[in-house]
């Protein structure tokens, strides 16, 4: 599922509201899609109202995502007497696309309530600068529309990427309506007792241990956009041999990935696991990646979900990136160096291992007291709720 939503609206319930989410029952984002009916079916989960619309299934990014998000737009606006037949105050339109801006809406004033429209990505900037879409094609220009009427009609955007304010005063927002809000960490999950790690995962590690190895970590997607090209890149590079490369996930780029390093000995792949057992996977490395390619559209800023992982688990990290933010240098928890450079990534690497251990922890306590400090969903939902009390939309968090 899209955890954001979920972490925001279980601290908000904490605080004496009541939380609808209404989402679509198909998307690539979730493990398993949602079983519902010809229309729509209501959940509770952890005391949040779900509404699933039914939507078309639909593989990559073609022609069929499209009419899974048109889908679930018209089953917004058709279905708004049902899906909002309560007292409203807030309507908060949060996909990854800004169309649903037009039914949320709709809601709101029917409902003479407060409309917020919070940015994940920028579209449709980010199809144009990273799928190479034309400006003048018809979907862009549909997402083109719906973006100018977010800036204008809503009282308040909330952004996860920090500078997004220089593309969206472009657009139509005024400079008083922005409010930059990132993800963040449950922070109660990393003190659960953690859930073990697979026999697999747990009988490599341990045998690269045995052998003293130093083990640079990477948990997530397989990926384009992850770099992980230029990581095997850098793995080819290196002349200690005392290094190993483990790659925890899944993804399309995973079967190509692994034949640019058959001939290394010292990269080794593993099958992704459950989101409960990160914190011990994380916590079995010794440094840990993350990777950008060079993008125009980083510059508004990034805000990845593992990056906030890596940096709780108190390990070094290194991050190839260039954007309008950086965490880590932000932080001083690791090394960050530019994007697409296996050169510089190697030569991270090795200088990491050649850190003392005591001067590696205080990297990953720097990481971890930033977190703590800046991106606690508890911190972060409260700070949300203050943004709906300033447009008069609802009460101060208690």
């Amino acid at each position: 599922m899209e955890f954001r939503p979920y972490y925001m609206a279980r601290e908000w319930i904490k605080s004496g509201h009541q939380v609808t989410i209404v989402a679509s029952a198909f998307s690539h984002l979730r493990k398993e899609a949602v079983i519902a009916d010809r229309y729509l079916t209501e959940e509770l989960i952890d005391g949040i109202q779900y509404i699933w619309l039914s939507t078309p299934r639909y593989e990559g990014n073609g022609a069929r995502r499209a009419i899974n998000i048109f889908s679930f737009v018209a089953g917004l606006a058709l279905r708004q007497n049902r899906i909002a037949s309560d007292k409203i105050d807030i309507v908060i339109a949060s996909s990854t696309y800004p169309l649903d801006i037009i039914p949320a809406w709709l809601i709101a004033k029917r409902h003479n309530a407060k409309l917020i429209y919070e940015v994940h990505d920028l579209w449709p900037l980010s199809p144009i600068e990273l799928g190479g879409m034309s400006k003048l094609h018809p979907f862009i220009m549909t997402m083109q529309c719906a973006e100018d009427f977010a800036c204008r009609r809503a009282a308040a955007v909330v952004s996860m990427l920090p500078r997004a304010d220089i593309h969206l005063g472009t657009r139509g927002m005024t400079e008083e309506k922005f409010h930059y809000i990132p993800n963040g960490i449950v922070i109660p999950d990393w003190r659960a007792h953690p859930a073990a790690l697979p026999a697999q995962h747990r009988d490599v590690i341990a045998e690269q241990k045995q052998q003293g190895k130093f083990l640079i970590g990477y948990a997530g997607s397989h990926g384009t956009a992850n770099a992980l090209d230029d990581l095997i890149a850098a793995a080819s590079r290196l002349t200690d041999r005392q290094i190993t490369i483990l790659l925890t996930g899944q993804g399309p780029d995973k079967d190509l990935l692994k034949k640019k390093a058959a001939d290394l000995e010292n990269v080794i792949f593993l099958p992704p696991v459950a989101k409960e057992v990160i914190p011990v996977l994380l916590d079995s490395m010794d440094a840990l990646y993350i990777g950008w390619k060079r993008r125009p559209i980083y510059r508004f800023g990034i805000s990845p979900n593992k990056l906030m992982d890596y940096m709780m688990a108190g390990k070094p990290v290194i991050h190839a990136v260039e954007a309008g933010n950086d965490p880590v240098a932000d932080s001083g928890c690791g090394i960050s160096v530019p994007p697409e450079d296996p050169e510089q990534i190697a030569a991270a690497i090795t200088e990491l291992m050649q850190t003392f251990p005591t001067e590696r922890d205080a990297m990953g306590q720097r990481g971890r007291d930033y977190v703590l400090k800046h991106h606690d969903y508890k911190i972060l939902a409260a700070n949300f709720l203050k943004v709906m009390a300033a447009i008069g939309g609802t009460q101060q968090p208690q």
